[in-house]
Parts: C-alpha cells; structure tokens; sequence
C-alpha cells in the first residue's frame, strides 16, 4: 500500500513537472524568443602601402574561436578598383558578415558595406567618410604627424605614392618589431594618389551599426580624427594607449576583440 501511494505521488509530481517545463518553454518562446545567432562570417580589408598579410595575427584569434575570415587584396589602382575588390569577396559570402577596414581601408568599407551580406562594421584606426567627403581633405583639416613630415610620402612619375622606406618604421609601425617594420617598408603596394581624394558615393555607418577603434600613438591618421569619426558614427568606440597606425599588428587581443562583439551584436 505504501509502494503504490509512493508511486502515485511520484508519477504526480513528474506530470507537474513537464507541465511547468512544457508551459515555461512555450511562455519563453512568445516573451523571451532565443537570441540571434552570432555572425560567424568576418571579412577584413587592407589599408594603403601594405597587403592583407598584417592581419594574420587577428585572424589566427578569429579562427581560432570559429570565424570564417576572408582577406581582400585591395589593388590600390584606384578606389573603384578596390570597392569592386571588396564586393567580389563579399559576394562569395554564404551568410551575413562582419566588414572590417584599417586606415585607407576605412573608406572602402564605408562605401562597400551599403552590400547586403554586410551586418556590421569595424574601423580600425581608420577613416569614415560621409557621401561628397574624401578622407584626403578631411585629413588636411585634422593633420597627422605623417602630414607635416616633409618628403615621407613620396610618389612615382605615374602617380602612385608611397611611404618613404626610411621613415616606415617610426611612422606607420613603431610598435613592431624593428625587423618586420623594415619587411613590410620594402614589400609595400604602392597606392594611386587618386584613391585618397575620390569622394563617398554612400556611407554604410548611417545605416549600419559600427566599431571604432582609435590608436591613441598614431602617426599617419590623427587620433583626434578617428575619434570625430567614431563619434559621428555613434560607433561603439576603443581607444588603445600606445597604439601605433599598426594597431591590428600590434593589438590583435584587443582589436579581434571589437571585431567578435560586434559579430555578437549585429543582427544576421
């Protein structure tokens, strides 16, 4: 008599259970419905006078923790060129995607990220120009220290400027070993001198939520400069002491970082 009463205040109490299971995951389902997955899909785009070789050590930490990253090898022939260079790898995305820009690579995304696949942006010590705006003039208004170094950008008879290999390191990378700044000051892609004065035909962060990142020690784009884009672009914004223009190489923690938050954050 005692086995059945247990087994009947035992066959009870599970019934209520999976009642209160059963009503709680229909109550969640209509009030609390799941969160969006995470983008899983990042694609990182290049600034001037290098490739997307510096990115290696962000994307060893975003594959590391399950991202899909694509490179863009920008040509730096002109920007129609490398906005059309962006959108041909974002036209391979199976999915929404994070577009990540450094420096120069700042303005390709924010005319190429207007791309439907595009959820999310991140600018990395990088420029964020509004439509009629070029980041050549915008720069002149808030000079850097690149900017009233004379002779450091120099420029070939067919129009295509570099950075003075002598004044790489102390510029663009001093925050690197010296070794792989003087690498990457003889191995650099020379970039049209048009890309930097051809104005924005569109503007993703208007309509698309973004990341800032400001390297604090910057030498080519003033600090002051990015954090005005930023905070024009109501970006969520980290500002990295010490920091040189070479932030992604030099920070990749903290700047793989802002790239999966905003992975997490953006709707797919």
């Amino acid at each position: 008599m005692i086995m059945k009463t247990q087994k009947r205040l035992i066959h009870n109490l599970n019934a209520r259970v999976a009642l209160v299971v059963a009503a709680s995951t229909v109550f969640c389902g209509f009030a609390t419905p799941a969160l969006a997955a995470s983008v899983t899909n990042v694609v990182l785009v290049h600034g001037a006078w290098v490739d997307g070789s510096g990115w290696k050590p962000v994307y060893d930490i975003l594959t590391n923790d399950g991202y899909n990253v694509t490179m863009v090898q920008i040509p730096e022939t002109s920007f129609e060129d490398d906005v059309a260079a962006t959108k041909r790898i974002l036209d391979l995305q199976t999915g929404p995607c994070i577009l990540v820009g450094h420096s120069y690579g700042g303005s390709i995304i924010t005319e190429a990220g207007t791309d439907s696949h595009v959820v999310g942006l991140v600018y990395v010590a990088a420029h964020a120009p509004d439509v009629g705006e070029n980041e050549g003039a915008l720069g002149k208004g808030t000079p850097s220290v690149l900017a009233g170094q004379k002779g450091a950008i120099e420029k070939t008879g067919d129009g295509f400027t570099f950075l003075n290999p002598d004044d790489f390191y102390e510029l663009f990378a001093p925050d690197l070993p010296r070794e792989q700044a003087e690498f990457e000051a003889r191995s650099q892609v020379f970039a049209a001198a048009k890309v930097f004065g051809t104005p924005m035909t569109a503007a993703a962060w208007k309509t698309k939520p973004s990341w800032g990142i400001v390297a604090l020690a910057d030498k080519i784009i003033n600090p002051d400069l990015e954090k005005w884009y930023y905070a024009r672009a109501h970006s969520h914004t980290v500002e990295i002491a010490g920091a040189s223009h070479s932030v992604y190489e030099s920070h990749p923690k903290e700047v793989a970082a802002a790239i999966e938050e905003a992975a997490q954050k953006s709707q797919n």
